[in-house]
């Protein structure tokens, strides 16, 4: 193995506040967009862009992100971390301003696809930086150093994208990413030697096309019957059938692969595979959940972009003191004592928004969110950190891939599965409303509830708008139940999996030949 090149601690010190730069970058625009939403849904300050369009917006970065992250880390060993890096940053600007600019919704969720592109060919890059650059003791420090940058955007991207939103067009949210990524390239360039791991690992294109063609065809499926608000249509259940094939022979060729990409035998080691599911039904509950938050707080209550950035804080400062707790518990207790019920905890707070209306108090509000984003802090931490450490040190590159391409998967079908559960609903629940009313405006009110407030203001009908809020937050109710029921089952699958025994195997150190394809365990915290 060649040795890393000795470098200076000014100049490592240097490198670590570029990557948390980058780590911040990353982290505040997967937080922004959620405050966004609402926006962009309106015709007069957005897009007027419909659910299913949000949809897309939100899932195509993570789809692209999911499904080139286990690709990523091999470019890094052939061509080395730094270039990479260097190309990922630039498609993340370029895309970022291409989103900034875009003039309908279609544009925007290219643009959103071409960012996750970017965004999958930096996160791995970031931590085989981080690996080559600190060594030993530091390394574990740096880690630690590390980790904060994900707080740090969860806490100030809300806040952020509200105060843009505020005072600037929609665009913003996405145009200040530019000089940022500027600024972190320039440090790439001064700073980070082009560190290159001996071992090159093969590229595995089929396994990326497979994977994302079959999620692309199962996310249309599913967000085309929201759409149509019908299940037995060709065009809803034939992507879905072909989306599922697709991914069962991407299973297939990974197995028959000598060097996957994504190795699916490791899912059927007990304890790995089992707190990836369970990891999968949290991230999914959580990514469904939030795309409703976005809309029920700026649509429903009437929230200006700050207020609902604020209202949000909670969630993250919850996420942040809940990681480092449930780590000092498990020293104690097992895992799976402290994961479980606080999994069970957390799918409670989602199934709490089922009792959320229009008249109620803040406060209760927030303290929903504090204990939601504490509990989900609990479990994600301690169940990545402890599936890493059951494998085998020389497996641990393939299970950070595997860990997250699946953590994407869950966010990716989440979105997809509870807008359109809720659009079903509140077209169903709106329908009595429209009746009598001129046939363009009961169409534009069945798209959604920020369609039928627009319309109704234009036509000056209170009431329009107060069955339109009350539609949403009985779509809400629904979705929110039937979201609760999976992070419930992902509770049972934890308890079913982990062991029972109160010592865990420390998360091993990725070597320098696999530090491409892993993301720093600590830095893993909830996508808002």
């Amino acid at each position: 193995m060649t040795a890393p090149p000795t470098l200076s601690k000014f100049r490592q010190q240097l490198i670590l506040a570029v990557l948390m730069l980058c780590s911040v970058l990353i982290w505040l625009d997967n937080t922004v967009l959620s405050t966004t939403l609402e926006t962009l849904a309106d015709p007069v300050r957005g897009l007027g862009a419909d659910p299913g369009e949000l949809q897309w917006a939100t899932g195509s970065y993570t789809l692209t992100f999911a499904t080139l992250m286990f690709t990523a880390g091999a470019l890094g060993d052939r061509f080395g971390h730094r270039t990479v890096f260097s190309g990922g940053l630039t498609i993340f600007a370029g895309s970022s301003l291409w989103a900034a600019c875009a003039s309908n919704a279609g544009q925007l969720i290219a643009a959103r696809a071409a960012m996750g592109v970017g965004s999958a060919l930096i996160t791995p890059a970031m931590l085989a930086v981080l690996m080559w650059t600190f060594t030993g003791p530091a390394r574990a420090a740096a880690i630690g150093i590390f980790s904060t940058s994900a707080g740090v955007g969860m806490v100030a991207g809300p806040v952020l994208a509200g105060f843009l939103l505020d005072h600037f067009w929609w665009g913003s949210v996405f145009l200040i990413n530019v000089p940022v990524a500027a600024l972190a390239l320039a440090g790439l360039a001064v700073l980070v030697p082009n560190f290159r791991s001996p071992t090159r690992r093969p590229l595995d294109f089929t396994g990326m096309l497979l994977s994302i063609g079959g999620l692309v065809a199962l996310s249309y499926g599913l967000i085309q019957a929201g759409q149509v608000a019908a299940w037995s249509r060709v065009d809803v259940w034939a992507p879905i059938v072909a989306g599922l094939v697709l991914l069962a022979v991407f299973v297939v060729v990974e197995l028959r692969v000598k060097v996957p990409g994504f190795d699916p035998r490791l899912l059927a080691q007990r304890t790995f595979g089992g707190g990836n599911v369970a990891l999968g039904l949290l991230l999914f509950a959580v990514a469904a959940i939030t795309f409703y938050n976005a809309f029920y707080l700026q649509g429903a209550l009437g929230f200006t972009p700050m207020q609902a950035g604020l209202a949000n804080i909670p969630t993250a400062v919850g996420a942040l003191v809940g990681a480092p707790l449930a780590a000092r518990l498990v020293r104690r207790l097992s895992v799976r004592v402290i994961t479980v019920p606080a999994l069970a905890v957390a799918a409670l707070t989602i199934g709490g928004y089922g009792f959320l209306g229009l008249q109620t108090p803040l406060a209760w509000i927030e303290f929903l969110l504090l204990v939601q984003g504490l509990s989900i802090g609990m479990v994600i931490g301690p169940v990545t950190a402890a599936l890493i450490g059951d494998l085998p040190l020389e497996q641990a590159g393939a299970g950070s891939a595997v860990t997250n391409t699946v953590r994407q998967t869950g966010s990716v079908i989440g979105i997809a599965v509870g807008g359109t559960i809720m659009s079903i609903v509140y077209r169903r629940t709106i329908e009595p409303s429209l009746m009598g009313a001129p046939v363009p405006v009961q169409d534009q009110a069945r798209v959604s509830a920020e369609q039928a407030r627009h319309v109704a203001t234009a036509i000056d009908q209170p009431a329009l708008a107060r069955a339109a809020d009350d539609a949403f937050v009985h779509a809400m109710h629904v979705g929110a139940g039937w979201i609760a029921v999976v992070a419930l089952l992902g509770a049972v699958v934890l308890l079913c999996t982990l062991p029972a025994n109160g010592k865990k195997d420390p998360v091993p150190e990725p070597e320098h030949e696999d530090a491409g394809s892993s993301e720093p365990i600590a830095a893993q915290a909830p996508r808002s």
